[in-house]
């Protein structure tokens, strides 16, 4: 079973303009939502491409009702825990030319409703998948991250982790079988700016020496690049095509790159899957689907 965690679910309300004023009273031309949180995104295209699925975390009422009737299918699970109190958050996202958003901050998340969580994982078993991703809500522990790897540690789980600075830091000792950071993040870890291939190659090994397995990172308009377990670099660039949204489209790699190592058990054919699936996101309004992805797939040499 391929578990997905995530601590801060949200709905994602987008809002489109053709102009924001501020002061005034201002007119949408559309509007469109969605249910957000890193996790869940890759629960969701991991549904697209035929793989099942448990999402768990933190969902508080009514908007966290919505998020788990509106994601749960045939090949997601939801196993959330609901919260006593408050409302999971809602984040707006205006596009009016420039984008803003405003992202808020969520229930609160009490000790004994992480021990919860805690529970869950237990359930995990040798053989499992668990990706770990995205912010950490301000009501929880800044190690919460190490503290579900503990969890299972001396268990025989493939690991995924996909977050930034301390977070990502502190899960390497754990080996996580992939990490996804992007240039940026790399920079940040490091504490230097990286913009060569070459440098991003020296760095992707070092933090395999740090512990990851597999060290994925995404370049945006450039593609993405891999450092395979066994020191092997792959690349995989863009396709043509109108970008349409970019958010989603990192986890959406992820899915594409856990389902095709699951399928095919090959480093090449897992990032072509996360390459499409990241590229499929970006062209269109919404997450990746299945008729993008295979459509996509056809156009990766």
């Amino acid at each position: 079973m391929i578990y997905t965690v995530t601590l801060n679910p949200s709905i994602d309300y987008v809002v489109r303009l053709d102009s924001l004023v501020t002061g005034i009273t201002n007119r949408t031309t559309s509007e469109e939502y969605y249910y957000g949180g890193k996790g869940i995104n890759v629960s969701c295209v991991l549904a697209e491409l035929d793989l099942e699925s448990t999402a768990l975390g933190f969902v508080a009422g009514f908007t966290g009702e919505a998020i788990e009737k509106g994601i749960r299918n045939d090949k997601i699970i939801t196993d959330f825990i609901k919260l006593k109190s408050g409302i999971s958050r809602i984040n707006i996202k205006i596009k009016a030319g420039e984008e803003t958003e405003i992202n808020c901050q969520g229930p609160n998340i009490e000790p004994s409703e992480l021990d919860r969580l805690f529970a869950k994982l237990n359930r995990i078993e040798d053989g499992d998948t668990l990706v770990i991703a995205g912010s950490v809500p301000n009501t929880v522990p800044d190690d919460i991250y190490e503290r579900m790897l503990e969890k299972i540690k001396g268990k025989k789980v493939r690991i995924v982790v996909d977050a930034t600075k301390k977070l990502l830091r502190n899960s390497l000792k754990y080996k996580p079988f992939l990490i996804k950071p992007n240039r940026q993040e790399i920079s940040e870890l490091f504490e230097t700016e990286v913009k060569t291939e070459q440098q991003i190659e020296f760095y992707a090994k070092e933090l395999q020496k740090m512990g990851a397995i597999n060290v994925l990172v995404s370049l945006g308009h450039e593609g993405a690049l891999l450092i395979d377990e066994f020191g092997e670099k792959h690349k995989a660039g863009v396709l043509k095509g109108k970008v349409i949204n970019t958010v989603g489209s990192g986890d959406s790699m992820v899915a594409g790159f856990i389902a095709g190592y699951e399928k095919e058990k090959s480093y090449p054919y897992a990032l072509k899957l996360g390459s499409a699936c990241g590229n499929a996101t970006a062209f269109l309004s919404g997450l990746a689907t299945k008729e993008k992805i295979n459509e996509l797939m056809q156009k990766f040499n």
